[in-house]
């Protein structure tokens, strides 16, 4: 489900709404003075990345490398 950050033309508030499949996009209520009249911003995102080449062998060995793709289970990162 994903979060939209909108600003109110009457009012100026910002705020975000967490879109459901039913929900309808262009219908959205200002919280604060409940006007149809909203705008759709653009957001910023934060991502990160981890590769075999920032992991020490001891991380892998200790179980602590925390990497998405499988873990650290029994020493093997999911890397090799």
């Amino acid at each position: 489900m994903p979060i939209f950050e909108y600003r109110c033309s009457n009012c100026d508030t910002k705020f975000e709404v967490l879109h459901k499949s039913t929900t309808k996009q262009d219908e959205v209520n200002c919280p604060k003075c409940n006007s149809l009249d909203n705008k759709k911003l653009l957001s910023a995102f934060n991502s990160s990345i981890t590769s075999a080449s920032n992991l020490s062998l001891g991380e892998c060995n200790s179980g602590q490398c925390q990497t998405p793709v499988s873990g650290c289970s029994s020493g093997m990162c999911g890397l090799n």
